[in-house]
């Protein structure tokens, strides 16, 4: 293409990693709209839990102190009639299910045998019933509480999904109880790759075996179903997949947040569009914290020789926006996936620290290497516009917008044993200290689950990429 007296190819411009996604993606490119529209993107992530409502109080002169909302309580297990056959089956599935890196123990086995011994009746459909709800939410949801899982701010779908009383009937209908908890199971290959691992590792290298299970629980803390397509970064690793069918189709090494109170929460959210040539509004801990308004307020000329527009409003507040431009500190792409910690994928002028092998550096937001390739092949596929606009848009220089009209998630995980790019399973070092609560959890009983969807701790926004 031509623009501006210069002749650009798609391979000069970095669109070859869109050119190998259209192939691989096939018929979805195919069936993707000419040009973008603005209509609402097509939501392919679950619907978030509705929050409890209450009826409004009585009007009062003195009203009464806010209180904190308990949550919801965990909806109660259902007691059904089990044949002693199923109960046998019951038994069979708890002694194996070391395998998948869950304690038999948790699922009292021991008082199942009794209540089976006993024949059929009222004690063995409730230790039964009970044995196999525990069961079931582990498999399903994970066996680590919200408690233990630091910075964990997913909402996985599964329990709303595959309720436990749905998943029970359907066992006892069909006589398969083996088949119920393997069809909980996370479909996506590191689980099966952590599976043969584990049961490779020696029983007596605890150590490694306990790293195993406590991945293998994370796993079961996401969907089961990741998506066709989706974005995933594991954070200690570093790097960030565009993934088709759960295969890797290109990977962008990443720099997450530092630790401590600018570290990287765990997110699954969903891209709503792409910006090509970005503007960054300056958080007001830079601008009011640092001096950054006042110094810039008073000097225009300096402003807008570093880039910046500054503006100050009736009260005094000094606003600081970076304008697009090789110097913004977002670089020429942001994708944005709105959440309520203000985190996004973004490009960096700071290239250089893409080359170094801890890339922790950030105030929260993922620093994405070849972001433009990556940006323009989301506009490509989820906006329906053709590589020459993407193409037109970057070398613009203008701030562009592209709504997406068919959005893909982006998952920002957590992994301290994992494959990496290369498909090779391996370890990463915990460059948060994640791994320590959980392990906790694994080494104390089995606790039952309190009705907590995602981590409790404050959210705080993290919106500044330097």
């Amino acid at each position: 293409m031509t623009m501006r007296g210069k002749t650009f190819s798609l391979r000069q411009t970095g669109l070859v990693g869109a050119a190998m996604l259209l192939a691989a993606a096939g018929s979805a490119t195919a069936a993707a709209p000419a040009a973008p529209v603005a209509k609402a993107p097509e939501n392919i992530l679950p619907a978030p839990t509705p929050a409890p409502t209450a009826s409004a109080p009585a009007a009062s002169a003195t009203p009464a102190p806010a209180a904190t909302p308990a949550p919801p309580p965990p909806p109660l297990n259902p007691v059904m009639n089990w044949t002693l056959a199923d109960a046998q089956a019951l038994l069979g599935v708890i002694d194996a299910i070391d395998a998948d890196g869950l304690i038999p123990a948790d699922y009292q086995p021991d008082a199942l045998r009794a209540a089976i011994a006993a024949g059929p009746g009222a004690a063995l459909d409730t230790q039964a019933s009970q044995s196999f709800a525990w069961l079931i939410e582990d498999m399903r949801d994970g066996r680590t509480r919200m408690d233990s899982r630091s910075q964990w701010f997913v909402v996985d779908p599964d329990v709303d999904l595959h309720p436990t009383a749905q998943v029970m009937t359907q066992a006892l209908a069909s006589h398969d109880i083996a088949g119920a908890i393997v069809g909980l199971a996370p479909t996506h290959p590191d689980y099966k790759a952590l599976k043969a691992a584990l049961a490779a590792a020696p029983k007596a290298d605890k150590a490694t075996r306990n790293l195993i299970r406590i991945n293998l629980d994370r796993w079961r803390w996401l969907p089961r179903e990741m998506g066709k397509y989706y974005l995933l970064t594991n954070l200690p690793e570093f790097q960030l997949r565009l993934t088709v069918d759960n295969s890797i189709i290109r990977s962008y090494r990443t720099v997450i947040g530092k630790p401590g109170k600018t570290q990287t929460p765990n997110l699954a959210e969903q891209v709503e569009a792409v910006v090509f040539n970005p503007t960054w509004t300056v958080p007001q801990s830079i601008v009011k914290g640092e001096g950054l308004g006042a110094r810039l307020i008073g000097n225009p000329a300096a402003a807008l020789r570093q880039g910046y527009k500054v503006s100050k409003a009736k009260d005094g507040t000094i606003t600081v926006v970076q304008q697009p431009g090789d110097n913004n500190s977002l670089g020429r792409m942001k994708i944005d996936m709105p959440n309520e910690h203000a985190i996004y994928l973004h490009d960096t002028p700071s290239k250089a620290l893409f080359n170094t092998p801890v890339r922790a550096y950030s105030h929260g937001c993922v620093r994405t290497e070849r972001a433009v390739e990556l940006g323009m092949t989301m506009a490509i596929l989820g906006a329906g516009i053709t590589p020459e606009q993407a193409v037109q848009y970057n070398l613009s220089g203008k701030y562009t917008r592209v709504l997406m009209t068919k959005t893909f998630p982006v998952y920002l995980t957590y992994f301290t044993m994992a494959t990496d790019i290369s498909g090779k399973l391996g370890k990463f070092a915990d460059v948060y200290g994640r791994d320590v609560p959980v392990l906790a959890s694994f080494a104390a009983p089995r606790a039952a689950w309190d009705g907590k969807r995602k981590s409790s701790e404050a959210v705080v926004k993290l919106d500044n990429p330097l």
